[in-house]
């Protein structure tokens, strides 16, 4: 009997051991500097833009916008300034980002913004942004309508204790949104633990003003959140597993799993292509330049692009690749009519001609 104890604790500190290895192996792959071979495309820097444009998203008349100046977590921020709005008409000949004047009761002083979505209301046209805002590291959620050329009117707040650490956001309604939680702890020796054991606790949350509840969760940190064209699936980049998970909507906008696809990188925001499908994310290849900033050796740039999802072999494939000579920590990738925007967590950002 004691002996076949012996053996039981002997195969448990085994295990143990294993466990702890292959979770060692999988931080070390976490964080990795990859090297990466440069591929760039004909590019050119936005004007306006020098302390990151962390998110991008266009409107289908070519109008985009972009939130810029984010202070978020470990990133470095080489501004004191509050983050701002910025709109660009891609269809004039030389697009040039201009500051959105905001109205409305709202802190600008504190105005951190972070994900964005944009929601066109069919009934008049009326364009709603929803802006992932962090005033004094808080998770907040600004509903704005865009009026005129160049202001946002401030609607409301939202706040709730399911929306603790929102990273993104896709608006599917004039008042309904999902929601990505890139983190279950506000505790960061927690945070860590969790990644440390691999234990997945991330969720996307589902609001409206009727019910806020978790829409899906077992993600280890849900990143960049989009939908797709025909507004049947949500996607959900999985920056630590480094994979985009896929999702079905369903009734009462519960999210059913489907499958994940590998990216290879640490991808945050998604866009997704209005006409072919296509999904383009904005990654990061060496995740401890990225923590540990040295501007003598930066982190460097990935745009990723995803082909036919939803087949048995989605095409995975880089489209445009830096160094951290030109652009350092891209976020963002958004295309229209064969044209780019790069943007980044903290540097600048990029328009490239696709064609």
């Amino acid at each position: 009997m004691a002996g076949m104890k012996k053996v039981l604790v002997a195969a448990l500190v085994a295990a143990f051991a294993a466990f702890i290895g292959h979770r060692i192996l999988k931080l070390q792959q976490i964080l990795a500097n990859r090297e990466v071979t440069v591929k760039h495309l004909k590019c050119h820097y936005l004007k306006n833009i020098e302390y990151g444009a962390e998110d991008i998203t266009i409107l289908r008349d070519g109008l985009a916008f972009l939130s810029t100046g984010l202070k978020y977590s470990v990133l470095p921020s080489f501004s004191d300034e509050p983050g701002k709005i910025y709109i660009l008409d891609l269809l004039h000949p030389k697009p040039t980002p201009v500051e959105l004047q905001i109205k409305g009761d709202l802190d600008l002083s504190s105005f951190n913004p972070h994900g964005i979505s944009v929601y066109t209301d069919e009934a008049d046209d009326s364009v709603y942004l929803f802006v992932v805002n962090h005033p004094q590291n808080k998770s907040q959620v600004e509903v704005f309508h865009f009026v005129q050329e160049n202001t946002l009117v401030h609607l409301k707040t939202i706040t709730h204790p399911l929306l603790h650490s929102v990273n993104d956001i896709v608006a599917v309604g004039v008042e309904n949104f999902y929601a990505s939680n890139d983190r279950f702890f506000l505790n960061d020796a927690l945070q860590f633990l969790s990644i440390f054991l691999g234990v997945p606790f991330c969720q996307v949350v589902y609001y409206s003003p009727k019910e806020v509840r978790v829409a899906a969760d077992g993600i280890s940190s849900a990143n960049g959140i989009n939908i797709s064209p025909d507004k049947q699936y949500i996607y959900v980049s999985d920056i630590i597993d480094r994979e985009v998970d896929i999702f079905e909507r369903r009734e009462e906008e519960q999210l059913v799993y489907l499958k994940s696809v590998a990216v290879g990188s640490l991808c945050d925001n998604i866009d997704v292509d209005h006409r072919t499908g296509d999904l383009w994310l904005g990654c990061h290849p060496n995740s401890m330049k990225l923590s540990k900033y040295d501007p003598e050796d930066p982190p460097g740039s990935e745009i990723i692009r995803i082909k036919d999802i939803h087949s048995e072999q989605p095409v995975v494939s880089q489209e445009y690749v830096d160094n951290g000579h030109v652009l350092q920590a891209s976020t963002i990738a958004a295309p229209y009519e064969g044209k780019l925007l790069i943007g980044t967590a903290f540097h600048k950002a990029l328009c490239c001609d696709l064609k």
